[in-house]
This record gives C-alpha cells, structure tokens and sequence, in this order.
C-alpha cells in the first residue's frame, strides 16, 4: 500500500505559478513509478506529467509541455509539480497516483491515489 496527500493548490491569476508537492507513505517510494493527473467535473482523468522510480525518466501531456515539470526527492518520499504559465484552461482537480511498475499515461496505469487538491485560474 501507498498512501499519497497533495498539497500545494489555489487560486492564482493566468500566467502565474503553483507548485503542488505529494507526499508517500507505505512502500518504500523509491520503488515506485509516479504521476500526476487532473480532473474536471463531467470529464475523464487525465494524465499530465509522469515520472521514473528514479527521476531520471519524465513525460508529459502535450498540453503542458515546456510549462510543467515534475521532480521527486526519494530522501523526502515526496513528488512534485512545478506548474509554470497557468492558463485558465489548466483549472482542474490535480491528483498525484502512484504504481509499483512502470506507470504509464492512463489512469488505469496507477494503482494508488491520493485525495486530490484543487488549482483555479483565473483569466
């Protein structure tokens, strides 16, 4: 089991900055693949950002490209998303998950997840 809490959500003004962080507990986090998600009411999950149980392999959505990047710190069992240029459209639920394989881009790839946090831009 992998126990993952989100913080780090607000409200900020179109072209700002948020950093959401995830913090694991259970399994060693190490060993673990993790990603980042969001969520609008009435639509499907959708991957954003994800990363190696190394940090040394990352991929993202083509939508936040060149403005988002994920990182971890295994010292700190904590993963984050350093969110830059927020437009109104990235206003979402961000979920942090978590997979004891490789992970992947759908959400089916994750077996964990944390409660979520919300991020709202403002035009």
């Amino acid at each position: 089991q992998v126990q993952l809490v989100e913080s780090g959500g607000g409200l900020v003004q179109a072209g700002g900055s948020l950093k959401l962080s995830c913090a694991a507990s259970g399994r060693t986090f190490s060993s673990v693949a993790m990603g980042w998600f969001r969520q609008v009411p009435g639509k499907e999950r959708e991957f954003v950002a994800g990363i190696s149980w190394s940090g040394g392999s990352t991929h993202y959505a083509d939508s936040v490209k060149g403005r988002f990047t994920i990182s971890r710190d295994n010292a700190k069992n904590t993963v984050y998303l350093q969110m830059n240029s927020l437009k109104p459209e990235d206003t979402a639920a961000y979920y942090c998950a978590a997979d004891v394989g490789f992970g992947g881009t759908h959400f089916g790839d994750f077996e964990f997840w944390g409660q979520g946090t919300q991020v709202t831009v403002s035009s």
